[in-house]
């Protein structure tokens, strides 16, 4: 699936709200929740929506930096 795909149908598992793709332009990394400031990982190409997997966002972009 395309990531304009999953972000049509993924949602944030804490507060159910909107996600953003994290990531390079060739790539997706993760999906951002900015109400809850957290990213959840892309892993061997599959999001990972649980809350345990969640990485704070502020501490996601200081080890992804923008490509």
């Amino acid at each position: 699936m395309q990531t304009e795909e999953l972000l049509q149908i993924l949602a944030c598992p804490r507060c159910h709200g909107e996600l953003t793709a994290e990531g390079g332009a060739n790539e997706t990394t993760g999906f951002a929740c900015a109400a809850c400031a957290l990213v959840y990982p892309v892993r061997d190409g599959i999001p990972v929506m649980l809350l345990e997997e969640a990485v704070p966002l502020e501490r996601w972009r200081a080890s992804h930096p923008a490509v």
